[in-house]
């Protein structure tokens, strides 16, 4: 399965990309599989960022990690934002 992920702010400079593309394993279905594969790619810097992020699922906010992914979805990672 082909998963693009996009990341923003702190997750863009914790892995040192702004997006990229990959294929899930067979059994990673879900966002919460996605997340753990973006941490296993990444490692320890992004997995800080993680549990602070919001996600969107083809522009759709995701709270529920269970959220079935298809291939060629898109996932968003957005840590909080500060503003003025």
């Amino acid at each position: 399965m082909r998963l693009t992920v996009r990341y923003f702010a702190g997750a863009r400079a914790a892995v040192g990309l702004s997006d990229e593309s990959f294929e899930l394993p067979g059994d990673a279905t879900t966002v919460g599989a996605a997340i753990d594969a973006v941490r296993g790619r990444h490692g320890a810097k992004v997995a800080r960022v993680l549990p602070a992020c919001s996600f969107l699922l083809d522009g759709v906010a995701v709270r529920d990690h269970d959220t079935a992914v298809s291939s060629g979805a898109q996932l968003d990672v957005l840590p909080p934002f500060a503003g003025g």
